[in-house]
């Protein structure tokens, strides 16, 4: 086929303008966090003062669905109101150091329960103190310097986290490194299934709305595990898509080779939970050692994950291909 200098010249400026690279831009806002945009569409919000986390809420996948459920943070009809504490993409764990950053107060209501009661006792925080390192351009950064506390304040370690947003193709991306540093002294890292990086995914893409009640979604690992027999199995990625919005999408999450005890298991739930808890071993399997670890003073525990929010399912996403290439990354 031959071309014309204008017709050349058309199709050239119509791949750049189909290659044009998306523009990210990081806006802090008046608590401390940060709105992510992307081409000045909202993609998600780094959350600081709504509970004893920080977490991102909400996440715009590339479809313009949204990836995570509203509650606790709003109330819209027809979703799951349980665990409150499941906010967004998040991080929590039950105990380091002697106190649970994984629940929050209005996990336990007005329970009486001497076990609840006791469990309160010991709730924490991740209290975020500095947002530093602003990139922005065709990919958008930022690290989080944050302290865990116990009720009375007290500091036992820190926490350091880098947010890097990323859009691949018909994808979007948000990489999130943690350091977590025995700052203060020797400190205990335990076993515990309720532990590690989450998002809580829309009610309707779960694969059970309720008990017995089915949702569109499914849950797959690298390993070809499907929904609940996955749930603490260790994979190299995993994968929860179902419908929002009348459309399907999903979102895949990634474990880094060097990331901490890699691969992790997936205390991923048919509800809707989806977390890596690479801490908790013997509290996912009986059979397992016990997974707690008492870090030195200086010592550090370093995890790397990646999520993918993607249209279609795993096999559309090509997300074994995608775990390929992040594994390749130093």
């Amino acid at each position: 086929m031959k071309f014309t200098p204008i017709l050349s010249a058309l199709l050239l400026g119509s791949l750049s303008l189909s290659a044009a690279a998306a523009t990210f831009t990081v806006e802090k806002t008046p608590t401390g966090g940060a709105v992510v945009k992307i081409d000045g569409q909202f993609f998600t919000e780094l959350v600081v003062d709504q509970a004893n986390k920080p977490y991102l809420w909400p996440i715009i996948g590339p479809g313009g669905q949204t990836m995570t459920r509203a509650y606790p943070m709003k109330t819209v009809e027809g979703e799951q109101h349980d665990h409150p504490h499941h906010r967004g993409l998040c991080f929590g764990h039950e105990n380091i150091g002697g106190y649970d950053t994984w629940a929050e107060a209005a996990t336990f209501g007005e329970s009486k329960n001497p076990k609840t009661a006791e469990r309160v006792k010991h709730l924490g925080a991740i209290k975020h103190r500095e947002l530093k390192d602003i990139k922005e351009g065709e990919t958008a950064s930022f690290t989080t310097v944050s302290d865990y506390v116990g009720p009375d304040g007290k500091k036992t370690i820190e926490e350091v986290r880098h947010h890097t947003f990323k859009v691949v193709g018909e994808t979007r991306l948000i990489d999130i490194d943690i350091d977590l540093i025995a700052t203060e002294g020797d400190t205990l890292v335990d076993d515990k299934k309720d532990s590690g990086l989450s998002i809580r995914v829309p009610t309707n893409m779960a694969v059970e709305k309720e008990k017995k009640t089915p949702g569109t979604g499914k849950i797959i690992n690298s390993e070809g595990e499907t929904d609940a027999d996955a749930w603490a199995k260790r994979a190299t990625w995993c994968d929860y898509y179902g419908e929002v919005d009348g459309k399907q999408v999903g979102v895949a999450m990634l474990n880094h080779p060097k990331s901490f005890r890699h691969p992790t298991p997936w205390h991923v739930r048919t509800y809707g939970l989806f977390t890596a808890n690479p801490f908790g071993t013997q509290s996912l399997d009986p059979k397992a050692e016990n997974g707690a670890v008492t870090l030195k003073k200086g010592e550090k525990i370093t995890l790397r994950h990646r999520f993918i929010f993607h249209l279609g399912d795993e096999k559309a996403a090509k997300i074994a291909e995608a775990f390929a290439d992040y594994a390749k990354e130093p």
